[in-house]
């Protein structure tokens, strides 16, 4: 189960779990803790590929919804 179901307070944003996801699993990773990058650095790199593409997906889903709604007075 993501970790940011685990004892946290509702966020109410819209990919607001998997961008704290993101961002604890860049924090986390050898990437920053060991070779001192900055996680923008790491993400570049690839590290938390996973996370990133599913945060991606959430964000241009959230785009695709609003564009339905908004054409509809371009016809």
């Amino acid at each position: 189960m993501p970790k940011y179901y685990e004892d946290k307070e509702e966020d109410g944003r819209a990919c607001g779990g998997v961008k704290e996801d993101l961002r604890q699993c860049l924090l986390e990773s050898p990437c920053v803790l060991q070779d001192n990058k900055s996680p923008k650095q790491c993400l570049r790199e690839g590290h938390c590929k996973s996370l990133q593409m599913t945060f991606f997906a959430c964000k241009r889903s959230m785009v695709s919804a609003y564009d339905v709604f908004s054409a509809s007075g371009l016809f």
